[in-house]
């Protein structure tokens, strides 16, 4: 393993371990940008709910996979072909997650949302559809 995927790993550890319990609880008092996920583990079977940032589309939600998709909740919720999302105290059921352009995924946000996407370059989006 190289260093950056060492540094990178580091990095989420941190965020699993001390930034995502504060999230979590910002999102369950629906406060911020902040929105729930619950998914299984695909090897464990645990449930877990991890804090992401959408923004509301039609028929959906855009994300933007700030560490890309080789993160687990992402490899989870993949993996088991849904999950729920929570956002400001309703649950949504994710029933497919696919890609959307860097331009499509931009302007679901916000426009100071839209500008700090733009600034750090993320390009990474994906629409998390909804069960109908």
């Amino acid at each position: 393993m190289n260093l950056q995927q060492q540094l990178r790993n580091g990095l989420l550890i941190v965020l699993k371990y001390i930034l995502n319990p504060l999230t979590r609880r910002l999102a369950r008092f629906s406060f911020g940008p902040f929105s729930i996920v619950r998914h299984v583990g695909r090897r464990s079977g645990k449930h877990y709910e991890t804090p992401i940032i959408v923004a509301p589309v039609k028929d959906g939600f855009v994300i933007e996979l700030t560490y890309g998709p080789d993160v687990d909740w992402h490899k989870n919720v993949v993996a088991a072909g849904g999950g729920t999302l929570v956002w400001y105290g309703k649950e949504y059921v994710i029933d497919k997650i696919e890609p959307v352009d860097t331009e499509t995924g931009r302007a679901a946000f916000s426009p100071p949302q839209r500008f700090i996407l733009r600034v750090l370059r993320r390009k990474h989006f994906e629409k998390l559809k909804l069960q109908q």
